[in-house]
């Protein structure tokens, strides 16, 4: 299994690409336009859920918060949709609740100290994964043998060899 340079350029292009686009930051609501007053001044399910997406219920573990059925959620919602109401932008209300609550509130941990290695440890175990795999195959792939090269020894040489190796044999026996 031969790989050339190119390839293995191309490879690591890729691959840095994709911790680029991980490590880039990315604004909460993606995609979400005019939040407040889109409608009048009426904030719709569809905004209020855009926010508790982001967030986890307050009661279950790891539940995000736009589908959980418990009475917390649902008080949860009313607020953002509240602070939706009074002109509060995504970013303020997800602020407010991890102010409030801490980090675990958070349907994702903030790419921030300590928590980057979680966002960053599974790429460096994929990589590391791939980098042994390619290593293990190339271990595994059929070698080809080396050319055999003959050697032409004069025939003075031969018989010297054979001579010594009748002599050594004759002191073995003794």
């Amino acid at each position: 299994m031969q790989y050339s340079r190119s390839k293995n350029l191309w490879a690591v292009t890729v691959l840095v690409g994709l911790l680029a686009g991980l490590l880039i930051p990315r604004t909460p609501l993606r995609g979400v336009v005019g939040i407040a007053g889109a409608q009048g001044g009426q904030v719709t399910d569809d905004q209020v859920n855009a926010v508790a997406k982001q967030l986890n219920c307050p009661v279950c573990e790891n539940v995000p918060l736009d589908v959980c059925e418990t009475q917390a959620c649902s008080q949860w919602r009313d607020l953002i949709r509240q602070k939706l109401g009074t002109g509060d932008k995504p970013e303020q209300i997800i602020a407010y609740f991890r102010t409030t609550y801490g980090d675990r509130v958070l349907q994702s941990p903030p790419r921030e100290g300590f928590t980057t290695l979680v966002w960053i440890l599974p790429f460096v175990g994929l990589i590391a994964g791939v980098a042994i795999l390619v290593v293990v195959l190339r271990r595994m792939a059929p070698q080809t043998a080396p050319a055999k090269v003959e050697t032409v020894q004069s025939s003075s040489s031969a018989d010297e060899y054979r001579e010594r190796l009748e002599r050594e044999l004759k002191e073995f026996e003794r």
